[in-house]
């Protein structure tokens, strides 16, 4: 079994555009069976700091490492294989839209292995069952509630029972019961499989309540990071602004503006 962390990144910048930086010198280390939440703002990197872990986006400067492989020595076909050990839950859970229940949880193993049909339908059940849902394996997407969507897209993305599990703003959209299931769900499915999760969110208080451990991001870069408790009694501005969602604080209520004054005083000639 290795040992050290699952996800090691050191140093690393990356922009879509060398003269706007998206991440600057983000290190952290993701420890094994550990559940971990990368908060913040929204536009402060937080997905494409999840894009870098999944190899999806190599740095531009620094190193990742996930899973014991450096995501800029990798082919193709060991990125593949390096992303069947993943899971990943997308934002809002994009399933698809013309295939069942069944067929969306069934997708990843069928693509990914060459396990018997009888199999495969034991193994989509059972992961099912885990979320609540065995009952409405011959649903389609339309016909789901937000809450279930997003628990079968949390079945398909433990279908081959990853080792590292990545989930992009899970919480967004659901009503109070919805989010108390995906959020227990996140916590006993990662124990159950001794797996790891990440999970980038800028539902603060939610995220705390079934994380281990916090990075807190602001403009591109780690300003904070430590246990949910240490993170709720931060001294950092930012971060205390954020957890409290007060309305003053380092991030302004007005955009940038001239004197509002003089603004009027041209509005009326």
């Amino acid at each position: 079994m290795q040992q050290g962390p699952i996800v090691e990144i050191t140093n690393v910048a990356f922009g879509y555009d060398p003269a706007r930086p998206v991440l600057r010198d983000i290190s952290l280390e993701i420890p094994r069976g550990a559940v971990v939440g990368i908060m913040g703002q929204s536009g402060c990197g937080k997905t494409t700091l999840l894009r870098i872990i999944a190899a999806q986006h190599v740095p531009t400067a620094g190193r990742a490492v996930v899973l014991g492989e450096d995501t800029r020595q990798l082919g193709r076909e060991a990125l593949y294989a390096m992303r069947r050990r993943m899971g990943m839950l997308y934002q809002f859970g994009a399933l698809f839209t013309d295939m069942s229940v069944y067929e969306n949880v069934a997708f990843p193993l069928r693509e990914h292995t060459a396990l018997p049909a009888e199999l495969v339908h034991d193994l989509v059940m059972l992961k099912l069952n885990a979320v609540g849902l065995r009952g409405a394996a011959h649903l389609m997407p339309a016909e789901l509630s937000g809450g279930m969507a997003r628990r079968v897209a949390l079945a398909r993305s433990v279908a081959l029972d990853p080792q590292l599990i990545l989930y992009d703003e899970p919480f967004t959209g659901l009503d109070p019961i919805s989010f108390g299931v995906i959020v227990r769900l996140i916590r006993d499915l990662n124990d159950s499989l001794g797996a790891t999760s990440i999970i980038v969110t800028h539902d603060v208080q939610e995220a705390l309540g079934v994380v281990d451990y916090v990075y807190f991001m602001a403009a591109g870069r780690i300003i904070a990071r430590g246990t949910p408790a240490a993170i709720r009694s931060s001294d950092e501005p930012f971060v205390r602004q954020f957890v409290n969602g007060a309305p003053d604080g380092p991030v302004p209520f007005h955009a940038p503006a001239p004197d509002y004054a003089a603004d009027l005083e041209l509005a009326g000639g």
